[in-house]
Parts: C-alpha cells; structure tokens; sequence
C-alpha cells in the first residue's frame, strides 16, 4: 500500500474545501483494510465525500474506501438480492439496477455520494427511502478486525439517521451493502407532485421514466457539486408537533407541510431559509443556492468554518423567526 504525505483533499469531497490530509491510502481491498486498522490507532474514513463540511486539516491517517463489484445473489419470483461494493457510485449503481430492469431504488437517483454511506443517514428522495429496500450489510469492526452482518432492524433506520450516526459511530467500516428489489410487479412510487407532473402524459411509466423524472427535477432545483461545491441537502427537514404546527399556521397561513401522524408535522426546511431571506444569498464564496434554500454551495474558495459560520446564521434566524431548531444534516468535521 501506498501511503502518501500531505495531500490536498478539494477532490475527494463534494463541497469542494481545501483541506490536507497529513497522511492518506486508498484501500481497494478488505484485506489491505484489515491491515491498516491493525496498524493504525486512528484513522479517518472517506468515501464518496458527499455528506462533510471539513473545516480542518486531518491529523489522522485518511482511508479512502475504493471497493468495487456489483453482485446478483439469491432471487426470488419476484425479487432479487443485488450487493454492491461500498466504494461503488451510488447513481451509477441506481442506473445499473434500472438498466436490469430490478425496481426500487429509482427514485434515489443522481443522490450523490458511494453505495456504502448510503444506509448510515438512510438516505431518501421523493418518498423513498434506503430502508424501503434495504436487506442487509457487512461491516469490520474497528476493534477487533471481525465483519459483522447489520439486518434492516439492527440498523435502526430513522428520517436520516441510523445506528451508525449515533450508538456505532466510528466503531464500524461498511463493507457492501445488499438490496432486496423487484423483478416484477414494481411498486412505483410517483405521488409526489413534480413527478406526478413529470409523468402526466405517460400512461404505463416504467423505472426508467421515474428515474428520469427524478434526474430532470434534482437537475432543475439543485446544483451538480463538479461545478459547485456542495453537499445537497445541509439541514433536516424539522418534525414538530400538532399544536405548535397550529400556532405556526395561524401566522403564515401558506407554511407548507406533510402530515407524520395525528400529533405531528414536518416542514420543508428550505421553506423556513427562504422566509428568512437567505436563499440565494452570498457571503463571500459561501451561500446558499438560488434555485433550493436548504442548499448551502461553495462558489470557489470558501473555507469549511465560512459555510458552517453560515449554517450557524440560519439556524439563529430560524430559531428566532419560527422557534424551530434546524438540525444539520452533513458531518461537519
């Protein structure tokens, strides 16, 4: 293995930050993985780099995850079990699943970042979500080299988050990850209204038409991180309660809203940013996105700690303006 000095880490993250890692290896194996945990004290685990606002060089040893392959296991009449390497592009992966006709996973596309940070915040568009089709993942626990099987219970899927976001946090590397999906009989998902609108004059949508609905609709509201840093979605959208949803409503009659169950409530959080006059506002080379408020972009040269100086602002004004707190969604580092 090859293990370098010094290197500038703009290209291995999303947003586009400029950051170095002291000491970095790409691992394209499990075995060449287990001998770095057996040698490292520390390390810092990086993938696809879709989900972190680095705001500082790494002192740790960083490993970039480089696993490769796509495996068809056991299928059923009507569902297939499909692994995929945890360094595999997760797009690209939804687009091989589209192209094998094997449903479930469509309406994730173009979501961006590596199949094996998908479950860790249980990533999810336009009403779906990774635990709808998940079936289980391999993991190496850190401490003592040994993989772990983690079945969708064990995982503890919640609105982006999961055990690996809390209780395992840091204690485990995810290897592969395998998904049950239809073969036939899809169950499309398309009643979210831009794909609904996006399908209106197709009379029997296949997978490839949601998927290329739900290309064209994230291409129209969101900015493609090779031309402007970012890590989609910043913040969670928040869950609040009936009755301070009613109080809410009774000041902006307009506030949009999705219904979680008879006590509660979820907000859009780009409808909160926007509210408060930040969408499309810059700050030197940090701002947030003109076309999705809960978009926070890097426009050339802003540092890690500008773009979380920024989140810090909106969460201040939210939190004044509606008396909600916004959570951030990406791992500020």
């Amino acid at each position: 293995m090859n293990i370098q000095k010094n290197i500038a880490l703009k290209p291995y993250n999303t947003f586009g930050i400029e950051v170095i890692a002291k000491r970095f290896v790409t691992v394209h194996s499990l075995k060449e993985l287990k001998e770095i945990i057996s040698e490292e004290n520390n390390i810092f685990l990086l993938s696809g780099g879709s989900n972190m606002l680095l705001t500082n060089n790494i002192d740790e040893l960083v490993v970039h995850l480089n696993f490769k392959g796509i495996i068809v296991n056991d299928a059923e009449k009507d569902f297939v079990y499909v692994t995929a390497e945890a360094g595999e592009n997760w797009h690209e992966f939804v687009l091989w699943c589209i192209s094998q006709n094997y449903g479930g996973l469509e309406n994730l596309a173009l979501i961006p970042g590596n199949v094996g940070t998908s479950p860790i915040q249980n990533i999810g568009a336009y009403g779906v979500e990774i635990k709808d089709t998940f079936h289980q993942l391999e993991a190496l626990e850190i401490a003592t080299g040994k993989i772990k099987i983690f079945t969708n219970e064990e995982c503890a899927f919640g609105y982006r988050n999961s055990v690996f976001k809390n209780k395992l946090k840091g204690k485990y590397i995810i290897i592969n990850v395998t998904f049950k999906l239809t073969k036939s009989s899809h169950n499309f998902n398309i009643s979210y209204g831009d794909i609904k609108n996006h399908l209106k004059d197709i009379k029997h949508p296949t997978l490839q038409h949601i998927a290329d609905a739900v290309i064209s609709i994230r291409k129209s509201k969101l900015p493609n991180p090779k031309e402007i840093g970012n890590s989609g979605s910043f913040f969670k959208n928040p869950v609040i309660d009936s009755n301070s949803f009613k109080i809410l409503q009774k000041k902006y009659p307009e506030i949009p809203h999705y219904v979680i169950s008879e006590s509660e409530m979820k907000i859009p959080a780009g409808w909160l940013i926007e509210q408060c006059g930040f969408k499309g506002k810059r700050f030197g080379d940090a701002g947030v996105h003109a076309k999705q408020a809960l978009v926070l972009v890097n426009y050339g040269q802003a540092t890690g700690k500008e773009i979380y100086h920024l989140a810090q602002k909106i969460q201040q004004k939210v939190k004044d303006e509606f008396n909600i707190s916004l959570e951030i969604e990406v791992n500020v580092i």
